[in-house]
């Protein structure tokens, strides 16, 4: 697949003709980066294709009024955790769950899950990761596993950088305190 710019597919985009084309190229382009994203908010894989396929259904609906002051991933992943935050959110409503017994049963799923078949060290920490507020367990996982820079991170969650490297901080102890004590 020949690499086309994030520019190239929107202009790509704007022509009716290569539409269809373009948002093809888009998803190749950008489903692995997003699906991880969101795996690792919602823990199960089916959840996950499922938010995933929502995601790129809105990237779909609103791309031709996507304004080009941000950059395109930025715009994406906004829509990838907005989604996440979302339907974790739904789930916990749904089954008259307060979020923490959501969590718990995230945490079983890692057992039972191939992707964390890895060795112990791993499953203890996503499952230290699990016992994070949704916005802390977030902003963890865009430092640690995405290795995004906090002023990137400040242009996708709306936030100051002062407030997420305050929020990883305090995430990052939690998790030291969960792998120490447990």
């Amino acid at each position: 697949m020949e690499h086309y710019s994030d520019k190239d597919l929107l202009d790509l985009f704007n022509k009716e003709d290569t539409r269809n084309y373009a948002f093809n190229l888009l998803v190749r382009k950008y489903q692995g980066k997003i699906y991880w994203t969101i795996r690792r908010l919602l823990v199960d894989h089916d959840d996950t294709n499922d938010v995933t396929q929502d995601v790129f259904i809105k990237i779909w609906k609103n791309l031709d009024s996507f304004k080009e002051n941000a950059e395109l991933f930025t715009w994406i992943y906004r829509i990838a955790v907005n989604e996440s935050l979302t339907f974790l959110n739904k789930k916990s409503k749904r089954f008259f769950l307060p979020f923490h017994d959501v969590e718990k049963e995230l945490s079983e799923k890692i057992e039972d899950d191939n992707f964390f078949k890895g060795d112990e060290i791993q499953k203890k920490l996503q499952k230290a990761i699990l016992t994070l507020p949704p916005k802390q367990r977030l902003v963890f996982n865009m430092k640690y596993f995405d290795e995004m820079k906090y002023e990137d991170m400040s242009k996708i969650l709306k936030t100051s950088v002062g407030a997420l490297k305050a929020s990883y901080h305090i995430a990052a102890k939690k998790i030291e305190e969960f792998l120490t004590n447990d």
